[in-house]
C-alpha cells in the first residue's frame, strides 16, 4: 500500500473524530478496518492507528495553530472534510519530520479535491500556505 493510500485511510478515520466521542474511536477504527474496502495488512494498520492516535493527542494544539492562521474562518464554519484534511496536513507539516512540507501540502490538496467541495482544494492550499514558510523545527513535539 502506498503512502498516499495510507494517508487517505488516516484522513477517513480522522474525519470520524468530528462525529464520534473519543471513547468511541476504538470501535469506529475496528468497524473501519472490518470493511473489505479498508482491509490493510497488520503493519499498515498499526502505522495508521498509531499516527491517528498521535494526531488526536495533539489535536488541541493543531486546532489552535489552525485558528491562528485561518483568519476569518472559525473552525465551526469549516467543512468537516476540509477540517480533517487540514488537521492531518498541519500535523504532518509541524510534527512529522518524515514528511516534507511540500508533500504534506500537495497530498492535502489532493484529498480536498477528492473528498471536498468545489472550493475545498483552494481553501486548504490557502490555509496551508501560511504554514509553508515556517520550519518544522520551530515547533515542539506534540
Amino acid at each position: 500500500m502506498s503512502r498516499k493510500e495510507i494517508r487517505e485511510k488516516i484522513f477517513q478515520l480522522l474525519f470520524r473524530v468530528e462525529f464520534t466521542p473519543p471513547e468511541g474511536m476504538a470501535e469506529q477504527t475496528d468497524l473501519f478496518f472490518a470493511d473489505e474496502d479498508n482491509h490493510v495488512g497488520l503493519e499498515e494498520r498499526e502505522y495508521i492507528v498509531n499516527k491517528l492516535a498521535r494526531i488526536m493527542s495533539g489535536m488541541d494544539r493543531v486546532d489552535r495553530m489552525l485558528d491562528e492562521r485561518s483568519s476569518g474562518w472559525d473552525r465551526s464554519r469549516m467543512g468537516k472534510v476540509d477540517l480533517a484534511v487540514l488537521r492531518l496536513a498541519v500535523y504532518e507539516i509541524c510534527f512529522d519530520p518524515e514528511i516534507p512540507v511540500g508533500v504534506a501540502i500537495n497530498e492535502a490538496v489532493e484529498l480536498a479535491k477528492k473528498f471536498g467541495q468545489d472550493n475545498s482544494s483552494a481553501f486548504v492550499n490557502g490555509v496551508l500556505s501560511k504554514f509553508a514558510d515556517e520550519k518544522k523545527e520551530d515547533y515542539a513535539e506534540v
